[in-house]
């Protein structure tokens, strides 16, 4: 072989070529965000993240200790099945009983996926290809957008709501698009907006899904962070959801078990058996450790998700009422780990009229990270969404630096006041 010479081998770079997929995703409105966080902190200021739901808190001591015990066993390091454990899967099918009266069965209702993020973007691929078309609400949690362009179908968005007006829309979309759009995805709780239904609302999506042979996908991730005694319905419970739809659920929320990625789907036997074909390809599904603790969760630990969702409950009041003081419109949320406030006008008035701009100043001038809603869609423009992941004292201690940056001359907070804790321990 000839070797390059030196002249020869100057100035030749390679392009690389992505895929289609890659291109078709929008810039990540997003990333600006984190980085400057990371380089406040690196500056030494202590941002207050309230940005992303990722709870803080700890998982029930009695997973963590099943968790220790399994992986002494040898036998559970080895490759498991990408469905899920049947054991798993059967505790699922329990817990959907006992808590919403929706009998499943283990076998072909119930499919472990890895968090339920993986999950739906796996059931996208399963159930989507280049010209078919999803609907779904905006503004929506960015997976739900994504994860059909990486499929090859297109999004049609439609105003978000939770009421028949929201449904009307969708049925007006289904009446006059061809060809029919094959999906709708659903999202209550909802991410990022907070809003939430009654059961009769999913009687009424049955109904739409029967008139149009439409399949539903309903991500039901904070099905269980309820406030004020409000019971999330799930779309499994009523009368021939599982004709239409599957349900996404997953451990990351209540049981504050995020970063374990164990999620479940559950529902329609055929889309159920596509996911897991798409997945049998993909992954060989949860290590089996987690599998075997994540049991011990569903089984025992019904008193933690309570205690839990009262800890946000609390945290909530304290943000509510501390947001509407800066002159900030907020409706309560019963559900979700989140707080979903319209900015005050003359606040966006100040930062070029965008949410975005505005979270990027409150980072470098307020040392607060909150998510703009322009980063779930058009619908999310003139509103942030707040994680409640910090303790009360500081989410009071970020009203106060909002405040003293937004409302400069007129702060909420007494000059004489001591400073609080910083630490972000939950109370």
């Amino acid at each position: 072989m000839r070797p390059v010479t030196e002249d020869e081998g100057k100035g030749i770079v390679m392009k690389i070529q992505v895929a289609n997929r890659i291109e078709r995703l929008p810039p990540y409105m997003l990333g600006k965000l984190k980085q400057l966080i990371y380089e406040r902190r690196r500056a030494g200021a202590d941002v207050i993240d309230l940005n992303m739901g990722n709870p803080s808190d700890p998982p029930p001591p009695a997973v963590v200790d099943k968790l220790r015990d399994a992986v002494l066993d040898a036998r559970n390091s080895r490759y498991s099945v990408s469905a899920g454990v049947y054991n798993l899967r059967r505790e699922v099918a329990f817990k959907y009983r006992r808590r919403w009266g929706v009998e499943l069965d283990p076998g072909a209702e119930v499919i472990a996926t890895i968090g339920s993020k993986e999950g739906f973007s796996h059931l996208c691929l399963a159930l989507l290809g280049p010209g078919d078309t999803a609907v779904v609400g905006d503004p929506a949690f960015q997976i739900h957008n994504y994860a059909i362009v990486l499929a090859g179908a297109n999004v049609l968005s439609v105003p978000l709501g939770n009421d028949q007006a929201f449904l009307d829309r969708i049925d007006r979309v289904l009446d006059t698009i061809t060809p029919k759009p094959k999906l709708v995805v659903l999202n209550y709780p909802h991410n990022p907006t907070a809003i939430t239904v009654e059961a009769s609302f999913f009687d009424s999506v049955v109904r739409l899904a029967d008139r149009h042979q439409v399949m539903i996908v309903h991500d039901f991730a904070y099905g269980e962070t309820c406030f004020d005694g409000y019971k999330a319905p799930s779309f499994l419970q009523v009368d021939g959801a599982k004709e239409h739809g599957v349900e996404f659920t997953t451990l990351s929320k209540p049981y504050n078990m995020a970063g374990w990625r164990v999620g479940f789907c559950c529902g329609n036997l055929d889309m159920i058996k596509a996911l897991a074909t798409i997945k049998g390809y993909y992954d060989y599904g949860i290590f089996q450790s987690v599998q075997i603790a994540s049991i011990i969760a569903m089984r025992d630990s019904d008193d933690h998700v309570l205690e839990q969702a009262l800890i946000y409950q609390k945290r909530r009041d304290v943000l509510v009422a501390g947001l509407r003081k800066l002159g900030w419109d907020v409706v309560s949320p019963l559900a979700t780990m989140f707080v979903w406030a319209r900015i005050k006008e003359e606040h966006l008035a100040h930062h070029d009229m965008s949410s975005v701009n505005l979270c990027m100043a409150m980072v470098d001038e307020a040392e607060v990270a909150m998510t703009p809603g322009a980063a779930f869609g058009e619908g999310g423009e003139g509103f942030v969404r707040i994680a409640l992941v910090e303790n009360e004292q500081r989410i009071r201690q970020a009203v106060r630096q909002l405040d003293r940056v937004l409302n400069r001359g007129r702060s909420l907070a007494a000059a004489h006041r001591p400073a609080e804790s910083r630490s972000t321990h939950a109370e």
